[in-house]
């Protein structure tokens, strides 16, 4: 009864065990360890693995050579019900390729992050703004999926910060200042446009959102209109509300920015907070008493949850103690976790968090989500509770976090296909072995990243090695399905089988759920754990400070809570000149006061490297790279990155005066290099000196190269 006896497409992601060529069929086992046989047809396609902005590039030729033991690759085909014993045939039509080396995972290559959050921001400036200036008055929530506005002219507060926080993103990973213009414009609209300051109580609140109207004219919405937080102020709003400007505060130290985080920080603290001993955050108050007490307020009465309590560390407060330092801040994030780890593990009775609770702590049924789990709030416990470990190292964090990390996969995770589900049941009905999905078995955009970014950073903390395997094979679900490489942008859904979704709310890339946030947080800080913690790469970040704006002239400039000393300063650039009063460790640089406009590139390193190459220019068809520490052969790989940048010049210029020492083998790898650019192609060696003079001179590569 009820068998399987009809042919079905669907999507297998595993490791390649054997290629049979008689058979012209390979293995694949998942993640759990099934293996399938897979056969290739006459009909089946490959590709690698593409970001945004980049063109479909085939492998159909190469596939069988590639399809070697251990590579982990996306196979999309056809099961057939006429196998033996009553199993399924299954035949390849589309294979994904993650690299062109077995090993090689091409989102992991130093900027692919940083590329695509290039093409994010310059899809939401063309998408909201045009090709004209940036005017935020032509903002619009609603976006198609090809970007285009939707009718509505409503403009919510929280989708402009998320955008606002995204253009901040982008800008500090590529110094380009039409984002900061676009980011700075936004807060300046959030500030005039959105904001409630009441003086008397010493707080700030944001309105829900304002409505255009045909004639130009505005009408302010002051509570919620969405949802279950209608005629309410729920936390989470004005939390999200901070994301963009204190993002913005990070790189500009706009005075402006801090007095309407502080107000709103008040507010949470003198309205939203428990002040007696149970704790927490309540999750709504009344638009008119402020008080979460009030009768008005229905079922969301003196209700707590993750929103309330957790999302501040993700959404503003990280990076507000990293731009300011204070302790204040780290004692308000201590807080926040300390409660998360007293509350919400539930693993006596369920392998999920619980999310939602009444006055006293004790389990909330009566909203929408009942018992059930969103996969990606677990998630995104994990990667919090990470980044405060290094904060203020607490077993307490650590524990929770890796008991995350262990169990979610097996519950949470399609571990068939690749990448996390949305809402499941949290506990096992009788005789069920697979916790059911509530409403669907797709997958959506923001709970990718909060998988992502939790296994990468708790593998660069933790180190266990099955956290990167989880890291990589949700980045690859991620970069193979979710981006839109026809429109621009991510897909908010898609299927199982990570074929887009596009239907109702979720078929637009902007909407009350969906802006410029989740997508840009996943590129900053994956190129963050990534390059820092996962391959030891330099990293250079971009900053604007205004005169005065910081407290003592500091600029902050740690991207993110990594463990301690894992990474360090390595040099600094002001208006395209080098700068040397920073403090290295402490990853801060103390500001010049005889300039009014200045533009920071600080190249941010692994602590444990000693080399360091940078691409400076390229000018009438010469590349010029600046080169520093000791050149050993461990570290030609920088070099070798800055080169392959370099891609089509006629020349080269190695600005050497940096450079302590080099290596036998990185003198052999530049003479093989001057060898396969050909013989027109010039190497012109500056600034060497004492004992990289003289290696160069004792190996004759002076001979091939220019030295000056």
């Amino acid at each position: 009864m009820n068998k399987i006896e009809f042919s079905f497409s669907d999507l297998i992601a595993g490791y390649v065990t054997q290629f049979d060529k008689t058979k012209d069929a390979f293995g694949l086992k998942t993640s759990d360890n099934r293996e399938f046989l897979v056969q290739l047809t006459p009909t089946v396609f490959a590709e690698l693995i593409r970001n945004l902005g980049e063109a479909y590039r085939d492998a159909t030729a190469q596939m069988r050579e590639m399809l070697v033991p251990g590579r982990f690759v996306f196979v999309y085909g056809v099961f057939y019900p006429d196998a033996e014993n009553s199993e399924q045939n299954f035949e390849a039509k589309h294979i994904v390729f993650l690299g062109r080396t077995e090993n090689e995972y091409l989102f992991e290559k130093q900027n692919w992050w940083i590329k695509q959050v290039r093409e994010l921001a310059e899809f939401y400036i063309k998408a909201e703004f045009g090709d004209g200036e940036i005017d935020y008055s032509q903002y619009r929530t609603n976006l198609t999926i090809t970007g285009d506005k939707q009718k509505s002219g409503r403009q919510e507060t929280d989708t402009i910060s998320r955008l606002v926080y995204g253009f901040a993103s982008a800008y500090l990973l590529t110094g380009d200042d039409h984002f900061l213009e676009a980011a700075e414009k936004g807060t300046k609209y959030l500030r005039e446009h959105m904001r409630f300051r009441d003086e008397s109580e010493g707080i700030c609140y944001w309105y829900h959102a304002v409505d255009i109207k045909e004639d130009g004219s505005e009408q302010k919405i002051f509570a919620s209109e969405f949802g279950d937080d209608y005629d309410a102020i729920p936390c989470y709003e004005q939390i999200y509300a901070l994301a963009g400007p204190t993002q913005t505060y990070r790189i500009t130290g706009d005075s402006r920015i801090i007095r309407d985080i502080k107000a709103t920080v008040n507010l949470f603290h003198r309205f939203f907070k428990d002040k007696t001993q149970k704790g927490g955050y309540y999750s709504h108050i009344d638009p008119i008493t402020l008080s979460p007490y009030s009768e008005s307020l229905g079922r969301n009465r003196a209700k707590k949850n993750w929103n309330s309590v957790g999302d501040h560390a993700p959404a503003y407060l990280i990076n507000l103690w990293l731009a300011t330092g204070e302790q204040e801040y780290a004692d308000f994030l201590e807080y926040t976790f300390d409660t998360i780890a007293t509350y919400f593990p539930d693993y006596s009775n369920s392998p999920f968090v619980q999310e939602k609770f009444n006055d006293d702590w004790s389990k909330d049924y009566q909203t929408v989500q009942q018992n059930r789990a969103i996969v990606g709030h677990n998630l995104k416990i994990a990667w919090n509770l990470t980044r405060m470990h290094s904060l203020k190292a607490k077993e307490t964090y650590k524990d929770f976090a890796e008991k995350i990390g262990h169990i979610i996969p097996s519950v949470g995770c399609d571990r068939q296909r690749g990448g996390w589900y949305d809402m499941v049941e949290r506990v096992l009905a009788p005789g069920q072995k697979f916790h059911r999905l509530v409403w669907h078995d797709r997958k959506a955009w923001w709970q990718q990243e909060q998988g992502i970014l939790a296994y990468y950073i708790m593998a660069g903390v933790y180190k266990d090695p099955n956290f990167i395997q989880f890291a990589r094979e949700g980045a690859a679900f991620y970069n193979a399905y979710f981006l839109d490489t026809d429109s621009g942008g991510v897909y908010f859904n898609v299927l199982a089988n990570g074929q887009p979704y596009a239907l109702g709310t979720e078929r637009g890339k902007g909407s009350h759920s969906m802006a410029g946030y989740h997508s840009f947080e996943l590129c900053y800080l994956a190129a963050i754990y990534t390059n820092l913690l996962i391959n030891k790469e330099p990293m250079d970040f971009f900053f604007k400070p205004q005169p005065g704006g910081f407290p003592d002239n500091i600029l902050r400039v740690q991207p993110d809570i990594l463990p301690p000393g894992s990474i360090r300063i390595d040099e600094v650039w002001i208006n395209g000149h080098k700068y040397i009063d920073f403090d290295a460790e402490a990853l801060t640089i103390k500001l010049p006061t005889d300039q009014t406009e200045i533009k920071i590139r600080v190249r941010i390193i692994p602590a444990d490297i000693d080399f360091d190459a940078d691409l400076m220019e390229v000018t009438d068809g010469v590349a010029k790279i600046n080169m520093a520490g000791s050149l050993e052969p461990s570290m030609l790989k920088y070099l070798k990155e800055e080169l392959e940048k370099a891609h089509g010049v006629t020349g080269v210029v190695l600005n050497m005066e940096d450079l302590k020492s080099i290596s036998d083998e990185s003198l052999r790898y530049l003479a093989f290099y001057k060898q396969k650019a050909g013989g027109n192609f010039s190497i012109t060696i500056s600034g060497a000196q004492g004992a990289v003079k003289e290696a160069i001179e004792q190996s004759e590569l002076n001979e091939e190269v220019s030295l000056v």
